[in-house]
């Protein structure tokens, strides 16, 4: 089915926006279920934690006797479960309520947060439990931490009853080269210096390069620290979440941050001062001892809201072998670690193991994979130190790219030799459309690294529109091109060569859209997800060029500029007659036009293809569902840069607006001519009408709608200008024909001949009946009406059709 005719030509419909939406979280069976002699799961979290789905209570009745059998009843058994009604903004999926970082309960009805409050004179907004605020007073413009928090706070919940700690002041004078100094020389207060750091890089987004790298070699010293306490741990893997939200980058910066990726591996293998989980927006670090009759240990972030890591939603279970099931893609990341049958010797009777959950790759730069889309990926590090024989299973949502689907993804581990992922030792395991699952042989920083195929999705509605338009346009361009070459002898003043040139781009243009504007190779339906694990290049898959499609392109591209071009000398025509009252072409204007008329395009098409086309992203020239130049960027919005703008908005649109000004002056000329009208008077309007409308149907003006589109933001003017432009752009070819081939005497006497030789009645066309009388004799005359000459002939000219 061909596509409507403004999507092919203009491509301004939007894409539909993908949503990403949660369905469930996990079920209660990732709980903690450690030993009490296993460190806490976080040092402010309460000891016990709701439900993550409702238990149906036992309906007994209280006013019934014990001995009452009826009691339990079969009929009195059966309940129905009152679907949840969520609140505080938590939405229901899969019978669980999903809720903000603020809040959690099975019904989100429980604080997760500390209220905004003035503390030691400072003023801090609501924050999640867990993380740091950031103090409304900021530095003044004198300083050189100008307009940066004052100081900072986390907000604790120790007691059951969330509240900010003491505030950690920041010295507004003092900046990241001053603290990485006094930590070298080993001067100065670590704690002050760890919160000074995690303030100066509280607007990740302000951060030059030096800065993140001089920060996050700060942040790798306080880690490897023999001093390091609890608050100091928090403030630098704090200063490290805020990192992964930093846009600048350089090449120094890179091994500051795989150094830091290491010291947190190490950091993350030994409890210090029983800190056992730290979660930050961006990072969350969990480390746990072992138990010696465990099998295997379970890892397990849910989805919240926002995307964040928040303390209640990750979950530890040390004594598992299985990943859980996950429906309706409540996962963001789970992975298990099964352990070897011996995993201690007889010498070592506990084990620690640590996990790191990254929020994005940020300091995990690839040179081999490319992330062109936007798109990020999430990390997670399992260590266990100098273990063999593990058997590492993971599970990852799949990221939600808007107007494309998942077409390979690749299990991949970090390597620091290499300073890039690889495949070693990781395979795939099997995947949904909810979760992706890798195995792999031993730990590290693992990821999976997706490929997405852009989705093409557009209306098929004023489909049967197109279809029979271009089909009667087909007819009518075929009939005006022969009836031209056939009659060209008596029509000597006749501009032929203009004519004739109009229709033969646009019918070769229609005829190529209808039959090739299709993507006989277009990517439709589900991929078939590979099952070798080979590492991408890009997060965006664009298969390579066969070319077909690309040569249909190029071919719609030329004759549809070609027609414009030649209207435009048809226009250039009328307004040198205009100009110079003449009847007929100057001369030398038959070559010039030809050379115009059938090289300009050529020109443009081949600058376009030079500067946008390449074999292996032929969607940088056309577009993918059809042969048509593209326009959309990945987003489904309109892209200037693209060659759709600029190869043929951008000189049609200058031809429009010269063909407007030649009608124009076609129009005031025509209004000029023969002023004093007579009994004619309806007649000489008639004609004027029809030889402005005429002009402009030849000039191709019916195209102006199309940038009308393009701005129209109204629903209701969009469809009527979308189904007009659409009527009177596919139905051009018939019109011409009309205006221009059946009007003219020579067609309508050809057509009389015809019809007479075929029936022996003959049928008498437009005739009319009148008398004349000469003296006392009286005369029956039979004439044929005049009709309506032909546009190339202006109506200031002296010459008349036969």
């Amino acid at each position: 089915m061909k596509e409507l005719w403004i999507m092919a030509v203009f491509a301004t419909v939007s894409l539909s926006q993908g949503n990403l939406t949660i369905s469930s979280v996990i079920p209660t069976t990732i709980d903690i279920t450690t030993p009490t002699t296993t460190a806490p799961l976080t040092p402010e979290s309460p000891t016990t934690d709701a439900p993550l789905t409702p238990e149906i209570p036992t309906t007994t009745s209280p006013t019934t006797s014990p001995t009452t059998p009826t009691i339990t009843s079969p009929t009195t058994t059966s309940t129905t479960t009152p679907p949840l009604v969520c609140i505080n903004g938590g939405k229901l999926q899969s019978q669980v309520c999903i809720c903000p970082d603020e809040w959690t309960g099975e019904t989100c009805s429980e604080g997760n947060f500390c209220n905004s409050t003035i503390k030691d004179g400072f003023s801090f907004p609501r924050t999640t439990v867990g993380w740091s605020a950031y103090s409304l007073n900021v530095c003044d413009e004198k300083t050189t931490s100008v307009g940066l928090p004052r100081a900072s706070a986390r907000c604790l919940n120790d007691t059951g009853s969330p509240m900010f700690g003491s505030p950690h002041k920041l010295q507004c004078e003092l900046t990241l080269r001053d603290i990485q100094g006094n930590i070298s020389s080993s001067s100065g207060d670590l704690l002050q210096l760890a919160f000074s750091t995690q303030i100066l890089t509280s607007r990740p987004e302000q951060l030059s390069a030096d800065n993140i790298t001089t920060a996050a070699q700060i942040a790798n010293t306080l880690l490897l620290s023999a001093n390091i306490t609890e608050d100091i741990a928090v403030a630098a893997i704090t200063t490290i979440s805020q990192l992964l939200n930093a846009s600048k980058q350089s090449t120094q910066e890179r091994d500051a941050v795989q150094s830091l990726t290491e010291t947190l591996e190490k950091f993350s293998l030994n409890q210090h001062s029983n800190v056992s989980l730290v979660v930050q927006p961006n990072l969350a670090v969990q480390s746990v001892q072992v138990p010696s009759d465990s099998v295997g240990i379970q890892f397990t972030a849910l989805t919240g809201e926002s995307g964040n890591f928040v303390a209640n939603r990750i979950h530890l279970n040390t004594n598992t072998s299985e990943l859980i099931a996950d429906k309706g893609g409540a996962t963001d990341v789970q992975i298990v670690i099964k352990f070897p049958p011996v995993l201690y010797s007889k010498t070592q009777t506990t084990n620690h193991i640590g996990f790191i959950l990254y929020q994005n790759d940020r300091f995990f730069r690839s040179r081999a994979f490319r992330a062109s889309s936007g798109t990020s990926r999430r990390v997670i590090s399992a260590n266990l130190g100098q273990v063999s024989g593990l058997h590492v299973e993971m599970l990852f949502k799949p990221t939600v790219v808007p107007n494309a689907s998942l077409y390979d993804f690749a299990c991949v581990s970090w390597n620091y030799t290499l300073k890039d992922w690889s495949t070693f030792g990781c395979s795939k395991v099997n995947h949904s459309e909810d979760s992706l699952r890798c195995f792999c042989n031993h730990t590290t920083n693992f990821a999976v690294l997706m490929s997405f195929r852009r989705d093409f999705k557009y209306a098929e509605a004023l489909n049967w529109i197109t279809i029979l338009g271009c089909s009667m346009s087909i007819i009518g361009l075929s009939l005006t091109i022969t009836f031209q070459f056939a009659t060209r002898k008596s029509r000597k003043t006749n501009p032929t060569v203009l004519l004739v040139s109009v229709c033969m781009c646009l019918l070769i243009f229609t005829l190529l859209f209808m039959l090739g504007v299709d993507n006989p190779h277009k990517q439709l339906g589900k991929p078939e997800i590979q099952e070798d694990n080979i590492l991408p290049p890009s997060d965006t898959h664009t298969e390579r060029d066969r070319g077909p499609c690309t040569a249909v392109a190029v071919l719609l591209q030329y004759f549809l500029l070609g027609t414009f071009t030649w209207n435009t000398l048809y226009a250039t025509h009328v307004f040198l007659m205009i100009r110079n009252s003449l009847a007929t072409s100057p001369s030398n204007f038959t070559a010039y036009t030809v050379a115009i008329g059938w090289g300009l395009p050529a020109v443009v098409v081949a600058l376009t293809l030079g500067i946008s086309y390449r074999v292996d992203d032929p969607l940088g020239y056309r577009q993918e569902e059809f042969c048509w130049l593209a326009a959309l960027d990945p987003k489904g919005n309109f892209d200037f840069k693209l060659p759709m703008f600029w190869g043929f908005l951008i000189p049609v649109a200058f031809m429009l607006i010269f063909n407007t000004v030649v009608l124009v002056c076609f129009v005031v000329t025509t209004c000029k001519t023969n002023p004093h009208l007579t009994s004619t008077r309806h007649t000489s309007m008639k004609k004027k009408f029809l030889s402005s409308f005429s002009l402009a149907v030849v000039l191709g003006l019916s195209w102006i709608l199309g940038y009308l589109l393009l701005i129209t933001q109204n629903e209701t003017m969009y469809t009527i200008l979308n189904i007009s432009f659409c009527v009177l752009t596919t139905t051009q070819g018939l019109q011409i024909f009309i205006l221009f081939t059946a009007r003219t005497a020579i067609f309508k006497k050809n057509m009389l001949s015809a019809l007479k030789s075929v029936s022996s009645t003959g049928i008498p066309l437009h005739t009319k009946k009148f008398s004349l009388w000469r003296g006392k004799r009286r005369e029956k005359v039979e004439s044929y009406t005049q009709l309506d000459t032909d546009l190339s002939f202006p109506p200031w000219s002296s010459q008349t059709s036969n």
